[in-house]
């Protein structure tokens, strides 16, 4: 298949890009200026499309030039936590919408997008796709609605519409804000970590595990509406947290507890996924293993 990915250079972008590749599909990424870092060992192997979504309508002639018969939509404007509050969010609703109605425009067969755990809101029992959706931050209710107004538009083209709304992921080359990465910086260098209880129950789950998600809602015909893409294991943060110190520097001290809970703070990230399941779909990469890497790659990025 020909598949067009924004948002290559992200973190779980990355991953679903050398999940293409590996499984013989012809890929297109959007960049702009020099080739990101996370695509370097991609760059001989994929179609770059000069441009970005600040300026969909400009993208026309080059992604009819590629002709792709899906599309990932992985790009999204302010994932950190500073951003989950602003008014920026709304215009990922304006992104995704436009890229839609474009690949309705030039007949592309599929259209999937990356949704958010976070359109639920805080629910304290493990998530399916079906449970009511009332997000607290302006990033969960963006997502909700990029997701509604992609689905729209995809029916009235008759353009198969999947929406996955990513849970907990780790791996190598995440940003280094996000608690996996940071935890790792931290304990290596032998500092206390300030943590809240860590009572919340997450599931963890590998960045290729997710990638071959999206993979399979690409590439089968069967992926139609919302699925959740998560580790259908939770155990307690404070247990996960406590394994990948040990792995780290079994002497560092972990502040549980010197940082209250959120007034809205989501206690159970555990997805119900048994729609992907039923797709063939299961996390391959067990948490220890996954751990042993995503460490590995932060002490190799350190030397270098």
């Amino acid at each position: 298949m020909r598949i067009l990915v924004t948002g290559a250079s992200g973190f779980l972008g990355s991953y679903l890009v050398a999940d293409l590749l590996e499984q013989g599909h012809d890929v297109a990424v959007l960049v702009r200026g020099d080739t990101p870092w996370r695509l370097a060992d991609a760059i001989d192997r994929i179609t770059p499309i000069a441009g970005s979504l600040d300026d969909v309508t400009a993208l026309r002639d080059r992604l009819k030039a590629f002709a792709p018969d899906a599309v990932a939509h992985m790009a999204w404007r302010g994932v950190g936590n500073m951003d989950r509050n602003s008014p920026l969010q709304g215009r990922n609703v304006w992104d995704a919408a436009e890229l839609a109605a474009l690949c309705a425009e030039l007949k592309v067969a599929t259209f999937v997008g990356a949704g958010s755990q976070a359109e639920y809101g805080p629910l304290n029992r493990p998530i399916a796709p079906d449970d009511t959706t009332l997000p607290t931050t302006l990033y969960g209710k963006a997502k909700l609605a990029a997701g509604s107004m992609c689905e729209q538009i995809a029916a009235e083209a008759s353009m198969r519409f999947a929406w996955l709304r990513i849970f907990s992921t780790y791996g190598p080359r995440d940003h280094e804000y996000w608690l996996i990465p940071n935890f790792i910086k931290t304990v290596a260098k032998g500092e206390r970590m300030s943590l809240t209880d860590c009572e919340q129950r997450w599931g963890f789950l590998h960045a290729r595990d997710a990638a071959a998600a999206f993979r399979i809602a690409l590439t089968d015909a069967r992926a139609s509406g919302y699925f959740n893409v998560g580790h259908p294991d939770g155990p307690t943060l404070r247990d996960t947290l406590t394994r990948l110190r040990d792995l780290i520097n079994p002497d560092a001290v972990l502040g549980f507890g010197d940082i209250p809970y959120r007034p809205d703070q989501v206690m159970v990230l555990q997805a119900d996924v048994a729609r992907l399941t039923e797709l063939g779909w299961k996390p391959r990469i067990n948490i220890e293993d996954g751990l042993r890497e995503t460490i590995a790659w932060h002490h190799a990025s350190k030397r270098n």
